[in-house]
């Protein structure tokens, strides 16, 4: 009697843990443009113990959603999710933590805006100079938000977007 009812326990534990949805699981993540954007810094940043976390960053993009890294030149080189993957998947994790420094937000209906300057540290608590600008792209649909696109450009001697940005050129 014991057995089955500590196995009736562990079943039930595990169909609460498993048995969660995506929605249930991530859903607080794609609430608000605010929600989003935090989470994907949570996704992206880690250390080299943390597993990544695929599954909660393919749910804060549309199926859609394209990644575009601008080089100083101001080349552009688009890929999709599954695409910004796979070195990932195929390279042991590094300690890399992105540090947001500065947001805005504009929003108009179902179209959000972001803009994102943000820090890139091995360790959470020392600070770098290695920066960059995101330009994010969302939309609401479906009683949540969803990153369409995500343009990056790194700071660099010739470009200091940054540090524009930051003092509000």
């Amino acid at each position: 009697m014991k057995k089955t009812v500590l196995a009736f326990i562990g079943l039930f534990l595990c169909l609460a843990v498993f048995g969660q949805t995506l929605d249930d699981q991530y859903g607080k993540d794609v609430e608000s443009i605010a929600a989003i954007i935090d989470a994907y810094y949570e996704v992206i940043s880690g250390s080299s113990e943390d597993p990544w976390q695929f599954e909660r960053d393919k749910f804060l993009h549309s199926a859609n959603a394209v990644i575009i890294r601008l080089d100083d030149e101001g080349n552009a080189a688009f890929n999709s999710l599954e695409a910004e993957y796979i070195p990932m998947g195929l390279n042991p994790r590094e300690d890399l933590y992105e540090i947001e420094l500065k947001r805005e937000v504009r929003h108009f209906g179902n179209i959000g805006q972001v803009w994102s300057a943000f820090e890139i540290r091995k360790d959470p608590e020392v600070p770098t100079n290695l920066r960059g600008l995101n330009s994010i792209q969302l939309h609401y649909e479906k009683g949540r938000w969803y990153i369409d696109s995500w343009t990056v450009q790194m700071e660099s001697i010739d470009n200091l977007l940054v540090e524009e940005f930051l003092n509000g050129q």
